[in-house]
Parts: structure tokens; sequence; C-alpha cells
């Protein structure tokens, strides 16, 4: 009996040793990057046995409102080796003073922050710019998003941050595929209305192989860990 508790004890250690040495990925963002409505969960499944992801993004998100709310301490916490930032769709106006920020001020503040604090605790900080809406005009992507796309490709060429541009990317998937090829990304919406901010499962795959990909174009170091 003493040796299998024993041998048990052992094997606990083990398991806790390995999970220990895994190299922590931090998801900070709105429900664009959530496991049940965004790329999140899908990324996840790309990232191969020596990391684990860890998603703290949530629904209604802002840059302001993720720190005001407590989200970035957890992030923050979790002692990750690196840090996935996207933020923008709630930063927009029209979501009230307690998300909306100015991509000129407020949220290029926001992303400074993140970024100093993330450096702070040996983390790597890594920008993603908004996912677009799939929201069309004359057949072209609107692409109201920009102003927050362009902020936070500004402030990673500053603070030599790599920057994942999943703006432009989406932008121009989706110019390429059509209204009709974009709505294969729609989520079941709401009272019979078609959701063109969030990702179905099959988005959520197409969105996180391109994050992945340009990944592996910015951030040598994290490429490794990649599948």
């Amino acid at each position: 009996m003493f040796r299998h508790c024993l041998l048990a004890f052992f094997c606990s250690l083990t398991i806790a040793h390995a999970a220990e040495t895994k190299t922590r990925v931090a998801l900070a963002g709105d429900s664009t990057v959530t496991d049940k409505a965004g790329w999140g969960a899908a990324f996840a499944k790309l990232i191969g046995p020596d990391a684990e992801c860890i998603n703290f993004a949530g629904g209604g998100q802002s840059s302001k409102s993720f720190r005001d709310t407590g989200n970035w301490k957890k992030v923050i916490d979790s002692k990750p080796a690196f840090v996935l930032i996207q933020f923008g769709h709630n930063d927009m106006p029209g979501k009230g003073p307690k998300r909306e920020t100015d991509p000129e001020t407020t949220y290029r503040q926001n992303l400074i922050r993140f970024i100093e604090e993330a450096r702070a605790i040996g983390a790597r900080p890594i920008l993603v710019t908004s996912l677009a809406r799939r929201t069309f005009d004359n057949g072209k992507i609107r692409g109201e998003l920009k102003p927050w796309a362009d902020a936070a490709r500004k402030v990673g060429g500053e603070q030599q941050v790599p920057l994942v541009d999943l703006f432009v990317r989406s932008v121009d998937l989706h110019n390429q595929l059509g209204l009709t090829g974009s709505d294969a990304f729609n989520p079941p919406g709401k009272d019979g209305k078609a959701d063109h901010t969030h990702l179905n499962a099959h988005g959520a795959e197409v969105i996180a192989k391109i994050i992945a990909e340009e990944l592996r174009k910015v951030e040598p170091e994290f490429a490794k860990l990649l599948k």
C-alpha cells in the first residue's frame, strides 16, 4: 500500500512539473478572441504540446474596460511567456464611456501600458490588430475599425513589438470571398439577424490559421510553439 501511495505521489509531482514547464500563452481581447465566439479555441489547437494557451478574452471588453474589470490583472497574474493583445471592436463610439477610447490618444495609451506591464513581468507582448467586421459597402468591406488598427500598428512600430495585422489580412480575405463567401463565417444570429462580427467554427479555424501564419513571420520564438 505504501509503495502504491508513494508511486502515486511521484506521478502527481511529475505531472505538476510538466504543467509548470510548459510555455504559457495568454490571450487578451474582446468577444472576437473568445473561445465560443472568436478565434481563441481554434488557435489553441494550433499550439504544440510544449505550450498551453489560456484565454482571458471576454465579450464586450475594450482596451479600457479590460483593465477596469480586473481581467488584465488576471493575465499578469498568470505569468505568461507571451501575451497576444487584440481590441478595437468595443473601443468604438456608441459603446459607452466605460468602454470607448480614441485611437490617437486613450487607445494608444492603453496598448502602451499593456506592453510595458507585460514586459515588466518578463512576458513578450504581441499586438493583433482588430478582426474586420464582415460588413460590405458596394461589394467591399467597410473597414470601420481601421483607425484602431492603424493606431495599433503605430504603437507596435514605436514600441518594437511584434504585430499580427489581422485587420489587413481579414479585410483582404473577405474582399476576395465577397458577401456570399464571407457569410460562411457567420455564427447563428439573434432574432434572425446575421452576425457579421463573430465567428462560427469554420471562421475560427480560418482566422486562427492566418494568425499562426503571421506569427511565424513576426515572432520566431513563438513560431517554435506552433504545431
